[in-house]
């Protein structure tokens, strides 16, 4: 069988032609040698566009989506040889920089209001605003974490319970006690979520 190795990682995926597995990564000397490129490569070719797209629904713009996708493939690839569950460890990772990217987002947001409430020179009454990213961004990693792959990246239950490798019993535990404290943050801002059905 003369099955030609790819010289590029997910080109036509990412939309950067020629990036090379090893400069995606931008891996030491010697790393990339114990990468096991074709399981890194089949990895990513199965999971970058379900991943990037998990991304952009919540960070909302392409751009910010594939960033924080290579940027999770790229970690997992620094750490492949330490890793039991690449899958798993990949959305992990991506959960992580979509709160990073969120928390960036929202000091930038709250500097700009600051700027132009400042300019405006008024001191106006702040309507109650409900930012259902802070609100899941408040809550503890591990129910966050669980909250984001099962509703947003619609992993079922035991998907989540294998990539964190905690039992489907904690899983879902983890995932009521997300809900109840998502709805209990809901009716404290005035907004009751069975109100819009």
């Amino acid at each position: 069988m003369n099955r030609r190795q790819p010289d590029t990682w997910g080109a036509a995926a990412t939309g950067t032609p020629g990036a090379t597995l090893a400069a995606a990564a931008e891996q030491p000397a010697g790393a990339a040698a114990s990468t096991n490129c074709g399981a890194a490569e089949e990895l990513f070719n199965a999971c970058y566009p379900r991943l990037t797209g998990w991304v952009r629904r919540l960070v909302g713009t392409d751009e910010d989506a594939h960033d924080i996708a290579a940027e999770a493939f790229a970690r997992l690839l620094g750490r492949w040889s330490r890793v039991d569950n690449p899958h798993g460890y990949l959305y992990m990772i991506a959960a992580n920089l979509v709160s990073d990217h969120w928390r960036k987002a929202g000091r930038e947001q709250r500097a700009i209001k600051n700027l132009a409430t400042a300019a405006a020179g008024a001191s106006c009454h702040r309507a109650q605003e409900v930012d259902v990213r802070a609100l899941i961004e408040g809550l503890p990693p591990r129910l966050r974490a669980a909250f984001l792959l099962h509703h947003y990246a619609g992993f079922e239950v035991r998907q989540v319970a294998a990539m964190t490798g905690r039992p489907e019993g904690t899983i879902k535990a983890d995932l009521h006690h997300a809900r109840l404290r998502l709805k209990a943050a809901l009716a404290d801002t005035g907004d009751d979520p069975a109100q819009g059905r």
